[in-house]
Parts: structure tokens; sequence; C-alpha cells
């Protein structure tokens, strides 16, 4: 059946849901209130660096592009702790060296995303925005924000991809039973900006994802391919200093990095410019009772459930998204069948990696500059080893598997309690009851599905 879809949002999991959709023949068109950004280049505010995960990667990887957008991309394969005191330390995400996360560009990834789905036929249209939606006629008030011209356009459903402000979430509120919940974060974030070293390349290493942990706060960089950083500055907003609130000039902002990120704050040239020229943004999970209207709308991606960025899970998940409404689409009788199918498959996982998400700005921030944590790690990737096919770390199972979200949630709350319990009052890993461990990990740690082709 060809069907009259029109997306809302040309981002990056518009973009993605217009080329799967396009290829099977349907008719796509994409409404973004943004400029092209292929012509204009690519506007900041919101991160412009991503962590692509295996599960990511493998809905790319399906649709053809795995290899242009690992061209794009640097591989991220552990933590390099920067501590208050004492020397850097690497922290490798797994015991496998090949299992990495990739730093990817969110601009040059929208990019390849939008020329893939012009080919395979999508239409874009850049400076037009939602207005009104008249779901009982399918029909839908497009405007040109240039001229602000408006006509209304017949679909058979609206997708909405359009992020954590969706027009077409606030357009659906009086028909449907969305019952949105926010929850802020109490902290904001700014980014800046590492160059490359004067002869070229990388002024730290290459292949990790820094952190300058400080307990209520921290610092973050990741690696591009021309040799910079994108680093974030995590930081609440009010309240005791250090806070945003008590930053407010660059020579405040700059006394502040001297006497917490000393080491940072000299790979930064143009600290000044990149402080003014960067906006402080804000932070909040998107929680809905309902994603869909029967079949004449859903939401996905952020529009549905956005969620803080400490997992480095909100594009992986957005695609993760696309792929499942892509395959329902095409499996089901119609839309309704379909938007209520992809609701019950990945509400339950998104509510996962929201939590997952909220967990990992403690541990980022905080514990991995912990004994207490490292040993517990250390065990960890020990027991990993003695069991891959059960005990698999649950940084592992959302990064490097593609096992579904809710899985690792619940795996990883029991091994975790197990780890805090056969590490309390450690100091090492010495004398360990290893038959002990082995056995409760056979009986009440099943092994876990093969993982998807």
């Amino acid at each position: 059946m060809n069907r009259q879809h029109l997306i809302i949002g040309a981002g990056l999991s518009g973009a993605l849901l217009a080329l799967l959709l396009a290829r099977r023949g349907h008719r796509v068109d994409v409404f973004e209130r943004r400029a092209d950004q292929r012509i204009k280049g690519y506007e900041g505010g919101r991160s412009i660096n991503l962590a692509l995960a295996r599960r990511g990667l493998a809905v790319l990887e399906a649709a053809g592009l795995g290899p242009a957008v690992l061209e794009r991309a640097v591989a991220m394969r552990g933590r390099q702790i920067h501590p208050a005191r004492g020397p850097a330390a690497f922290l490798p995400y797994s015991n496998d060296p090949s299992e990495c996360i990739w730093s990817v560009h969110r601009g040059r990834l929208n990019h390849l995303l939008l020329d893939a789905a012009e080919a395979a036929g999508a239409r874009i249209h850049f400076h037009h925005r939602l207005g009104l939606v008249d779901f009982d006629g399918r029909r839908a008030e497009i405007i040109d924000e240039r001229d602000r011209h408006v006509r209304w356009i017949d679909f058979t459903s609206l997708l909405g991809c359009d992020g954590a402000g969706s027009a077409l979430r606030n357009a659906m509120q009086g028909h449907a039973d969305l019952h949105p919940e926010v929850q802020p974060l109490a902290h904001g974030y700014k980014e800046l900006e590492i160059p490359p070293a004067a002869g070229g390349g990388f002024r730290i290493a290459r292949e990790a994802l820094h952190i300058w942990p400080r307990g209520g706060y921290m610092l973050i960089a990741l690696p591009n391919t021309e040799g910079t950083f994108t680093v974030t500055l995590f930081l609440p907003h009010k309240g005791e200093p250090p806070c945003f609130e008590a930053l407010e000039g660059v020579a405040e902002a700059r006394a502040f990095f001297a006497g917490t990120f000393p080491d940072a704050l000299a790979l930064m040239p143009d600290f000044a410019a990149d402080w003014t020229r960067h906006p402080t943004s804000s932070l909040a999970t998107l929680r809905l009772r309902h994603w869909h209207l029967d079949g004449r709308a859903v939401l996905l991606g952020d529009a549905a459930h956005a969620m803080l960025p400490f997992h480095g899970q909100g594009m992986n998940c957005a695609f993760e998204d696309v792929a499942a409404l892509d395959r329902l689409l095409a499996g089901c009788r119609d839309s309704a069948e379909a938007f209520a199918a992809f609701e019950v498959e990945r509400k339950p996982n998104a509510l996962a990696i929201q939590a997952m998400a909220q967990e990992n700005y403690q541990e980022m921030r905080d514990a991995v500059d912990d004994p207490a944590w490292r040993l517990q790690r250390e065990l960890e990737l020990r027991l990993a080893e003695r069991h891959p096919e059960r005990f698999v770390p649950r940084y592992t199972l959302v990064s490097f598997r593609r096992t579904p979200y809710a899985l690792a949630f619940e795996r990883g709350a029991w091994q975790r309690a197990l780890l805090a319990e056969a590490t309390a009052g450690r100091q090492d890993l010495d004398g360990l009851d290893w038959t002990t461990l082995d056995a409760r990990i056979r009986a009440e740690l099943p092994p876990l599905p093969v993982e998807p082709a």
C-alpha cells in the first residue's frame, strides 16, 4: 500500500525514517523549520558530538550507510579519567579491544542521512514548520517560515521526529492521552573546544572519552576526525558555587577552570571566545503515557522519550525506534496496528534507557574516581571472562550489544547488587570466594539470548 507520510523534523531520526520509507515506495515529505544545514552550516546549541553504539550502527549498516558513517567517526575504546589529583588513568570499556563506541559529529551524520533520503525519493522542505492539525480530516497546516505562506496538506499519517519540543506532540495533546511528564535536570551544559595540535593531530589520547570527574559536576571531551575535541561542561544551573549562575563572565569562568580543570584549560587557547559564543543549555527527561493517536500520528525519538545524554544512547535509541517503526509499517495491516505495536515494543525499552542515563551521570561525575567503584569494575570484568554467556556488564549490553534496553536494565540491577555485596569492605580481590560466586551466577543468571543477526 502506498501511503502519504508527512515526517515532521529532518534531524537524524527524521532523515533516516524518510530514507527507509522512501525505499519501500511510500510517498514521503519531510518538513523542517530550520534551514538546510548542508548549505548554511551546522547550528550549535545542541551537543554536536554523539556516541554511536553497536545498536545504532547496526541500523545504519542495514540501511547501507555503515562504511560512510565510520569514515566520519573516531573510535573510543574506554574512558580516560583526569582526577583532581594524580595522573590520568585509562579504563577500557571492555576486555575485548574491538568493542568501542564511536564519536560522530551530529551535523556531518545528518548531512549524510539527508543526502541518502533525497536520493531515495523523499522530498525535504526546509524553513517549513507544522502549525495546526485537522486530525479528523487528516490535513496538516504547513507554514513557510520565510514568507509566512500557509498551505494545508493531506496525509495518511504524521510521524513526529521533531525532538523534545515537538510541534506534533503539542498538536496531539487535545486528541490523545499523552499525559506528558517533564523531569528537568538541575544541571545544564556548555560546549567548548580543544583544537588540534600545532602540527596536526590530537593534543590528548585520541581513542578515549575523556572525563574530568569532580563529584557534583564534570567535564568531558569527545574526539573528532580532524583532531579537535568537543568539550562539554556539566554543572548545576544555580545554588552553591560552582554553578553556571556564579560564572557570569569569562573572567569568572577562566578562574574556575584554572582552579578545577587546569590541564583542560591549558589545551583551549580559544576558551574566552568559546565561552562567550556557546549558550548554556538545559537537560530534561520526557515521559509520555502514549506515543500515538490511532493510525493518524505517532511520535518517536526525543519527541516521545527525550533522555539525559549520560549514556550516549539518545541517538541510538531513536535509530532503533526508526528501524522498528519501518518494520512494523511494512508488516502490519494498517498504520493503527503498526503504531500500537510500535509503542508496545519500544516504550519499555525507552523507559529503561532513560533510567540508566540518569544513573550514569552519577557514575561519570563521581564513581569513576572512587576506589570502591573501580574494584567493582575489576570484579565485573573478571566475572565476564569466567561467564561470557551469562555475566555481561551492563555497559556492554547497552553499548556493544543489541540487547533490549529493558533486559539490560533488569540484568544489570542483579549484577550490580552482586558486585557490591562481593566487594563490600575489600581493598582488592585476594581471597574472594570464586566458587560461591560462580555457583550463584549459574543458578540465578540465565544465559543471554542469541544476538540478532
